[in-house]
């Protein structure tokens, strides 16, 4: 198992994968809003995504955990 976490304080905008979706290294998994702009956080590696931790619009704090690979 693989934990992606925000790399910043913010709200999250959008998920950009569901439950079951194959991720890349790199790829952007979430998008947050943080002071004015929108920042991505990407997954730290491949795998599949087996549960998200986040919902849009929830405020999420710097290296809380937003999803979990397999």
């Amino acid at each position: 198992m693989t934990e992606v976490f925000s790399d910043i304080a913010g709200v999250v905008l959008q998920v950009l994968v569901k439950e079951g979706d194959e991720v890349s290294e790199g790829q952007e998994v979430v998008n947050l809003e943080s002071m004015k702009m929108e920042i991505p956080v990407q997954s730290s590696s491949s795998g599949r995504v087996v549960e998200i931790k986040v919902a849009e619009g929830d405020f999420v704090d710097e290296g809380q955990l937003v999803l979990v690979l397999e």
